[in-house]
């Protein structure tokens, strides 16, 4: 059995561990094995919080966007109806100037009218003094002045119509 190699690596294999456990190896790399389980446990424990700050930030910017899809909604009723009341007031303040407008023009057309009145008196007139001067100068009889004078004032009525 001396001879066996099989044999002396088998002594040298309980040898070696031997040497390994008076040196303390098992301990030390449960030493080291604990502190990489202790290092895992705190850097999963920090992903932990993490995902957790993650999420509540998520949370915070759905809230957010809500609140911002929600203003934006309001800022759009708010512009509506802002729209509506300009869109009045200038209905109305084209209406106060179209009203105002059409007075003008009716009131230009009653000066115009009256103007024009005014020359067809002064018209009228001219003409009956002219007829008046001829009337005289020709020296009509009296009645047959008249009758000319009754004949214009006729005539003026229906001009001034």
């Amino acid at each position: 059995m001396l001879q066996d190699p099989a044999f002396w690596v088998a002594i040298a294999f309980v040898a070696f561990i031997a040497i390994l456990i008076y040196v303390k190896l098992p301990a030390l790399i449960g030493k080291q094995l604990d502190e990489r389980a202790s290092r895992i446990k705190t850097e999963l424990e920090e992903a932990q919080k993490l995902r957790e700050d993650a999420q509540a930030l998520f949370a915070d910017y759905q809230r957010r966007q809500r609140d911002a899809l929600a203003t934006a909604q309001e800022i759009v009723v708010k512009a509506k109806e802002d729209a509506e009341i300009i869109r009045k007031a200038s209905e109305a303040e084209l209406e106060t100037s179209l009203t105002r407008r059409q007075k003008l023009a009716e009131d230009k057309i009653r000066q115009a009218e009256e103007k024009a009145l005014a020359e067809v008196q002064n018209i009228a007139v001219e003409v009956a003094i002219s007829a008046a001067q001829k009337l005289m100068t020709d020296e009509l009889k009296a009645k047959e002045a008249g009758a000319l004078i009754d004949k214009s004032i006729k005539d003026l009525g229906s001009q001034l119509n």
